[in-house]
């Protein structure tokens, strides 16, 4: 008997002898749902029951006769199955023992089991070509994520995520042992199809910039790390890791520019269309001016505070995003109204902002963030969001010798 090819990765079809169905046509979602799980429990059986709170649960009232609408929805899908080969539909679904079953003498491919078959035999072997020719070859059976129409099916979820999660870590295997032999075009190929499936993942970031630099795209390197970073604060509040920012840093630096004369250079770090109030920048360089000022008061006894402000609901509740986000905005702008020309802003976290102080003692530094605290309350008086600070001294660094 020929071979029944079943995908069920990136999308659902069955093929056989040259003809393929698949899941395109939303009006059939029961039928297919219905098939997926046949197949997906075609080596152990599913209950008539199970059958039923599997469709009861995908939407419906319930039927006076249950076992009457199971029959129906299985007649559906043999005769969608019958569209590959007359019979097609009863001879792959029986009726045994009282339920439907997939019948396990038709020969059949599923996609997913390949993928994870390839990616087990990749990790168990030693030879790295080997084992770079089995990763490569996995990775090419992962069309996407499983079953993406049927992707809110309870059954569905852990599935999903465990063979996306196999995917991640095959990718970056695969990654590791391209790097190894200076394949930079693949790695880049790789990480932008990897991206398109996680793109949430900063080691995948973290490895196409690598690979980005060795081909001397330092410009694309620079936009990547700004678009991830921008897409990991907003997404879920946190910062790039410093190995992240330390690729950017590379990237950054230009290499083989021409000479630039000293007026040219003073130009250039001239700020630009200059302000009255303090002065907004990335967390990225806050550290470095923080680390700055650590070995400066160190030598010259000058005074420096930090202020962490932190935004929250009433009675320690958690703000909504939208709320959170607005509030933060106006907080930023108010700060850099109200403070020094010489103090420092910069975000922190998705709900923080860090401001350094210089040459302000405590209570100085207390009153201007009381004042900043009171100033918010007035300019938004209905504002769901409540202020909280603290004030810490920064403590110079000691050298080693």
């Amino acid at each position: 008997m020929q071979q029944v090819h079943i995908k069920m990765l990136g999308g659902f079809s069955v093929s056989f002898q040259g003809k393929t169905v698949d899941d395109s046509a939303n009006r059939m979602r029961k039928v297919w749902l219905l098939l997926a799980y046949v197949v997906h429990n075609r080596k152990r059986a599913a209950s008539q029951e199970q059958y039923l709170t599997l469709l009861q649960g995908a939407g419906g009232e319930e039927s006076a006769d249950p076992s009457g609408k199971l029959k129906a929805m299985f007649y559906r899908v043999r005769t969608m199955l019958n569209s590959l080969s007359p019979t097609a539909g009863h001879d792959w679904i029986v009726y045994r023992d009282g339920t439907y079953c997939w019948n396990n003498e038709v020969d059949v491919v599923l996609d997913t089991e390949e993928f994870e078959a390839l990616c087990r035999s990749a990790m168990e072997t030693e030879d790295g070509a080997e084992r770079l020719a089995l990763y490569e070859k996995a990775l090419s059976h992962y069309g996407g994520d499983f079953l993406p129409k049927l992707s809110m099916e309870p059954w569905v979820i852990p599935l999903s995520a465990y063979y996306h999660r196999l995917y991640v870590e095959a990718a970056l295997e695969t990654l590791a042992l391209l790097q190894e032999s200076a394949a930079w075009q693949k790695m880049v190929a790789l990480c932008e199809a990897a991206l398109k499936i996680e793109p949430y993942s900063e080691e995948l970031h973290c490895r196409y910039m690598q690979a980005l630099l060795a081909l001397g795209r330092r410009e694309e390197a620079v936009r990547l790390y700004e678009d991830m970073s921008e897409k990991l604060f907003a997404t879920f509040g946190v910062m790039p890791s410093d190995e992240s920012r330390a690729l950017y840093r590379e990237a950054s630096r230009e290499t083989g520019a021409p000479v630039v004369p000293t007026d040219g250079i003073r130009e250039q770090l001239t700020e630009q269309g200059q302000q009255g109030g303090a002065m907004k920048c990335e967390y990225d360089f806050f550290k470095l001016v923080y680390q700055m000022q650590a070995r400066s008061i160190g030598r010259s006894g000058e005074v420096v505070h930090i202020a962490l402000f932190s935004l929250h609901g009433y009675r320690g509740k958690e703000l909504a995003r939208r709320s959170l986000d607005v509030a933060m905005n106006n907080l930023e702008e108010l700060m850099l109204g109200n403070l020094r020309q010489g103090d420092l802003v910069s975000r922190c976290s998705v709900s923080q902002l860090v401001v350094m102080l210089p040459q302000a003692n405590y209570e100085n530094s207390v009153m201007v963030c009381q004042r900043i605290e009171k100033a918010f309350e007035r300019k938004y008086p209905h504002s769901p969001a409540k202020i909280h600070f603290s004030v810490q001294p920064l403590e110079p660094r000691e050298m080693k010798k």
